[in-house]
């Protein structure tokens, strides 16, 4: 009786073992069950002399399936442990056939064969410190015996891929026993290499092979102070250095206890539980629940950009830098010179720095053309408007995109805030109108929110969705609604700092104190970066214009100074010019003090604790809004957004898997306490219906 998956076939006396779990064949628990009883069914066969184990399709074996991740699947018998005890202990000879991609549990199951033979261009990694942890199956214990410590230890502690040939090129390496000439002679290769060592006995095993530094304990130290200064907030890298000297101070099995002690041990801290979640967060943002995955997609060949300026200039190097042609449009041939200079500026700043070769360089500016005239895009696939954030000036940018565009081209605005179905109801057909909101600077940030609005096609969602993947941006679907989700969420994070220096607090102080709990910045320097202007223009609209709303007027009354950031050298701080470092400004902190006076509000000390869940908890049940109303369609959604474009904590896992660790019970006990502050606003500390519900339930975001 053969195995179902992975399936088992005999080539002449080799028995064929073939991972069969697309799409990186994860070591799921019915595949190890499979590789198990292949093995007993070869090792039974009286005519089989050795064993072949590969992988099919695009990978040898990307590690662990991630559909087990954090289910009790992924320890049950034969966990991955068991399975390469059992290819170790195999009477006959295991050859591992690696093409493609070889990570993590695929390469420890690699480790565990007693060969190897690789097809170049092959991807070898042990990527677990990326989700919080270091490699679990003898990763640690095996690969430096193969590689020899420092290499193995790089590879550990980075967690980045290297490429098979490269590894085959290192002084006395014995992680290959053979490098293939190529992908398409592998499996030939490998049957051939499996029959010359049929005979060989004793078999060999790596956990034989001596574990060594020269320098012994002076290496160590010093891995560990260079490891130390980089790890900051992550207890992994750390632990990948005190697992790999286990393995060269250790027995083997002494070893292997540390290595699964320390694993364990990982699994449970908050860090690692963050990135597993920004691991499957990441992956599950491309799946829309009613657009199916071979939803047919437009032929996306060519691109138009409106607007020259910052934004405009960004987009259109994303592209650029993807191979797509783009032609770009301003109103004025200047404007466009600006632009075009921008962007040969950007590229050429690469060129210096050594992160772009001067071939390609030429290679992007020549697909980049201009226009002054609309007539002239009647032949792109898809166009980005990319002008100021007006809705009379949308309006007159759609019609004629309307007038002029072909059919089935897809029309995308860049808006941050307005209404995508008012923008799509300027043409006539809106069902193929999309938001495309890129985060600045554009070709730096790789978030972009894909605004879908109640006309737009699927088709048209599908191609934006795939294209964004092509641009190398974590594409994020948001409905529609003021502000989508990231900046509908951040006002609310605005309006309580506002509050806060009402209360007592300086920019610098609260700045301080969420840039301590990990935020990349905090609001007064973000403002600062972004522009106050843009905030103070989206007040007017949303405060002014339609009054009731309670929030504090000290960032207008900046703004109505001219200090709008560090553009024009003032904004919350003073900048000097040329440089960037933001300094503490005695007129702002005079200003925010004489108005806090008019007010006739006696200034408190607040604590950092105090400013921190003020600023995250209203984003939190702003957030629970935005999933009740299904403007996000999970709570991972949202978290990728903060982690990508608004720079949250990566360690933290996002604003919503953080509200998870506080517990949602004690999220809405001190929104509670909150709403008792006079000074505040206590509708934003009214809890969302979902998250009352989720907190008096005991549940959590999901």
């Amino acid at each position: 009786m053969t195995a179902p998956n992975p399936h088992y076939q005999v080539h002449g006396n080799i028995a064929v073992i073939t991972l069969n779990n697309p799409p990186v064949n994860g070591l799921g628990l019915a595949t190890r069950r499979a590789v198990t009883a292949g093995l007993a069914q070869a090792n039974a066969d009286k005519t089989v002399v050795a064993i072949v184990l590969t992988g099919a399709g695009k990978a040898f074996s990307g590690g662990a399936d991630i559909k087990e991740f954090d289910t009790p699947q992924a320890m049950q018998e034969p966990n991955l442990l068991s399975m390469i005890l059992a290819i170790e202990h195999s009477a006959k000879p295991v050859v591992a056939a690696i093409h493609s991609v070889c990570m993590g549990g695929g390469l420890e199951t690699a480790l565990g064969c007693h060969y190897r033979v690789a097809a170049p261009g092959c991807n070898v990694a042990l990527p677990e410190v990326k989700l919080g942890l270091i490699p679990g199956a003898g990763g640690t214990q095996r690969l430096p015996r193969v590689l020899g410590v420092e290499a193995a230890l790089n590879m550990i502690v980075s967690g980045e891929p290297v490429k098979s040939e490269l590894l085959a090129s290192l002084p006395g390496q014995k992680l290959f026993d053979k490098l293939a000439a190529s992908a398409e002679s592998l499996m030939e290769e490998a049957l051939a290499f499996a029959q010359s060592i049929a005979d060989v006995r004793p078999l060999p095993l790596v956990r034989n092979l001596k574990c060594k530094h020269p320098q012994g304990d002076a290496y160590f130290q010093f891995a560990r102070n260079m490891v130390k200064g980089m790890a900051k907030n992550y207890p992994a890298p750390l632990k990948c250095v005190d697992a790999v000297e286990a393995a060269t101070k250790q027995k083997f099995e002494a070893g292997m206890a540390f290595e699964i002690s320390t694993f364990m041990g990982l699994m449970m801290t908050s860090e690692s539980r963050a990135l597993r979640h920004l691991f499957a967060a990441e992956r599950a943002a491309s799946k829309i629940p009613d657009v199916p995955a071979d939803t047919a997609q437009r032929a996306i060949k060519r691109i138009a950009v409106i607007g020259a300026g910052t934004m405009g200039g960004g987009i259109a190097m994303n592209f650029l830098n993807a191979g797509i042609p783009v032609k770009m449009l301003e109103a004025k041939p200047e404007a466009l010179e600006r632009g075009v200079a921008t962007i040969r500026k950007n590229y050429e700043a690469q060129v210096t720095k050594g992160k772009l070769k001067q071939d390609k360089f030429e290679q992007r500016m020549a697909l980049l053309s201009t226009t002054l005239s609309y007539d002239d895009l009647r032949d792109a696939d898809m166009v980005i408007e990319a002008v100021f954030e007006d809705m009379g000036v949308k309006k007159a940018v759609f019609q004629e995109l309307d007038r002029v565009m072909k059919p089935g081209a897809i029309l995308a605005s860049n808006t941050s805030t307005l209404d995508l179905d008012q923008i799509a109801s300027f043409t006539l057909r809106p069902h193929d109108v999309v938001g495309t909101h890129f985060f600045s600077p554009a070709n730096v940030m790789k978030l972009l929110e894909v605004v879908r609005g109640k006309a737009t096609a699927k088709d048209v969602l599908a191609t934006v969705m795939a294209l964004g993947k092509k641009i190398k941006k974590t594409s994020v679907v948001s409905g529609v609604c003021d502000g989508f989700i990231g900046n509908r969420m951040i006002e609310q994070y605005g309006r309580q700092a506002g509050f806060l220096l009402d209360e007592g607090c300086t920019p610098a102080q609260v700045d301080k104190a969420l840039e301590k709990f990990g935020m990349a910045m905090g609001p007064f320097r973000m403002g600062d970066l972004a522009g106050n202007d843009i905030g103070w223009a989206i007040r007017k609209r949303k405060y002014v214009e339609q009054p009731g709303v309670k929030y504090s007027k000290t960032a207008d009354l900046l703004c109505e100074l001219g200090r709008f950031g560090q553009k024009t050298g003032a904004g919350w701080y003073d900048y000097q010019a040329g440089k960037r470092d933001a300094l503490p400004s005695a007129l702002v902190e005079k200003m925010v003090a004489d108005n806090r006076a008019s007010l006739g509000i006696t200034p408190r000390k607040i604590g950092d604790e105090e400013i921190v869940q003020r600023l995250v908890f209203a984003m939190v049940n702003e957030a629970a809004h935005i999933l009740e109303e299904g403007i996000a369609s999970k709570s991972g959604d949202i978290d990728m957004v903060y982690l990508t474009g608004y720079g949250f904590p990566i360690y933290r896992g996002g604003p919503m898997h953080y509200a998870n660790e506080i517990g949602l019970f004690n999220v809405v006990q001190a929104m509670q306490r909150f709403a008792q502050n006079p000074l505040d606003d206590a509708a934003i500390w009214t809890p969302a219906p979902l998250l009352a519900r989720l907190a008096a339930d005991g549940q959590t975001f999901n």
